[in-house]
């Protein structure tokens, strides 16, 4: 008698889970550490903030990055102005045209004799070792893996035998130049993020840092390159050393990097308002006080870490002492039993809590959505503002409207809190487990009403044109039901259910909502 499919795939799955718990990870101990360089006062980036800073003693200077062609034209032009150091701690670097850009930019600062340190998460790294391991065939560029899948296994198997290992990733994503100046926030490097993309947009924010910050985010970088946890390329994948000239692989990218498309995209980053600003030397820096909070690696070991490595804890007393206001940035929203449960305590006790998040037609990971759904009547009974992104609003608003405020292709990404207009958040972290239990973060807390109040202006803005509002309705059987208050070409419109999705869609909603994985997402 033939065995069913699933009686069938029991052997194969077998072998996969004992193949996968066989093998092992190589030595990591007698790797070199290396730490940012302190000597960096006479750079063009040191001498730059110390003209800059002149009255502001030692206050870091600030600029919001809320456009994708602005962030993207920073970290090249930081890039460009390298004089010793470039360090760059990535959740994930994409394989498309601004990736190219961006290892481009990272090998001319190497070959001006800059040292350049990549850490990336393994994550996304499945098939592209052979790229790595041609990388670190230039002697000034460095690069490590942190929390690795081992190599000679297939990948899938492990994220069972390695449960609670492998399933937890760094998700920082910074970029520091010459420990003068950083960029932090939520953008990883992919053209979704950068306006590069015609498709897909990622609506999102940096901040660029320059001054004492700049120092905290080289000491978490660190604490990450100098982790037993971070594995250099090649020890890794020792028998990819040499194999491939990294002069052969410089001359494909160069011929990437020659296409029309690439060019095109070079035009729109010179006519940024970023561009237009450095030449007109009209850049205006907000001065103020800033601390980056970050997860220690060593979160990533055990779930039982000491609350000091994490990042949540660090800034607890802010979420503690609100008296007014707090507004949310939260693309992946999930707030559990206890964090419904706070924030439903201050909306009752008089502090105004609006968030925004994705839409279900909106977000990229519809199962992390179905984690959030089903605390929304909560939420909503307790007078917790909840607004949602419309992706498809008016057609002319996206033309103008780029960047954090949206547009038609918009999927929210950024990810900030702001506390009383005067404490801002920005950086990788959800309000969700993931962030907050499972995952590495980084971000920098800014004590700036300048700089609240421009992010808040923009959730204003957002919330206006951009995306949904949520109202609870009760019917006249006392069964409550949620609303969608939004624009649909330039109009407002009412929906019942969530909107621009279909039946299939919701339903599949309903299903993962069942799902006992909500600590994963």
């Amino acid at each position: 008698m033939l065995l069913s499919p699933f009686k069938r795939s029991i052997p194969i799955l077998c072998f996969l889970l004992v193949l996968g718990g066989c093998a092992s990870l190589p030595p990591n101990s007698n790797t070199l550490k290396s730490y940012a360089l302190q000597d960096t006062a006479d750079t063009r980036l040191g001498k730059a903030y110390h003209e800059l800073k002149k009255d502001h003693s030692e206050k870091s200077g600030l600029l919001l990055l809320g456009n994708g062609l602005d962030a993207f034209t920073a970290r090249l032009l930081l890039a460009q102005g390298a004089d010793r150091s470039i360090d760059a701690q990535y959740y994930m670097i994409h394989q498309d045209l601004t990736g190219a850009l961006f290892l481009d930019h990272l090998i001319k600062a190497a070959d001006r004799g800059v040292r350049v340190r990549v850490l990336l998460d393994d994550i996304n790294l499945g098939d592209r070792d052979e790229l790595l391991a041609v990388l670190v065939g230039h002697p000034n560029i460095d690069l490590r893996i942190f929390n690795p899948f081992i190599r000679n296994v297939l990948r899938t198997p492990q994220l069972l035998t390695r449960f609670g290992s492998v399933t937890r990733r760094m998700h920082n994503k910074s970029f520091t130049v010459d420990n003068q100046v950083t960029v932090v926030g939520g953008r990883n490097i992919g053209k979704e993020y950068f306006d590069a993309d015609p498709d897909l947009t990622f609506a999102d924010v940096d901040i660029l840092a320059i001054g004492p910050v700049a120092k905290e985010v080289s000491a978490s970088f660190d604490e990450y390159w100098n982790s037993k946890l971070s594995y250099p390329i090649t020890i890794l994948r020792p028998d990819l050393v040499g194999v491939r000239a990294f002069e052969e692989a410089r001359t494909e990218l160069d011929q990437y990097l020659s296409q029309k498309s690439v060019s095109d995209y070079q035009r729109l980053l010179q006519s940024s308002h970023l561009t237009k600003a450095i030449k007109e030397n009209s850049i205006q820096f907000t001065w103020g006080d800033a601390k980056v909070l970050a997860d220690h690696p060593d979160k990533i070991k055990s779930y039982a870490a000491d609350d000091a490595y994490k990042l949540t804890s660090q800034f607890k007393s802010f979420w503690e002492n609100l008296h007014s206001e707090l507004l949310i940035f939260s693309p992946y929203f999930v707030p559990g039993t206890e964090g419904t449960k706070y924030l439903s305590d201050l909306s009752k006790s008089g502090i105004r809590v609006r968030i925004l998040t994705n839409s279900l037609a909106s977000t990229d990971v519809g199962m992390v959505h179905a984690g959030y759904a089903k605390y929304r009547l909560a939420l909503l009974r307790a007078g917790v503002e909840l607004y949602e992104i419309n992706k498809k609003t008016n057609k002319e608003d996206s033309k103008a409207d780029k960047g954090l405020t949206g547009s038609s292709k918009a999927s929210l990404h950024a990810k900030s809190f702001i506390f009383d207009r005067k404490y801002v958040f920005i950086g990788s972290l959800n309000f969700d487990p993931r962030s907050v239990e499972e995952n590495t973060e980084i971000g920098i807390l800014l004590t700036s009403e300048e700089v609240a109040d421009t992010v808040a202006d923009a959730f204003d803005l957002i919330t206006k044109k951009h995306a949904f509002r949520l109202e609870l309705q009760t019917d006249e059987n006392g069964i409550e039901y949620i609303t969608w208050h939004g624009l649909e070409n330039g109009k407002e419109r009412i929906w019942i259910s969530d909107p621009h999705t279909g039946f299939l869609r919701r339903f599949g909603l309903f299903f993962m909502g069942l799902l006992p994985i909500e600590s994963q997402l």
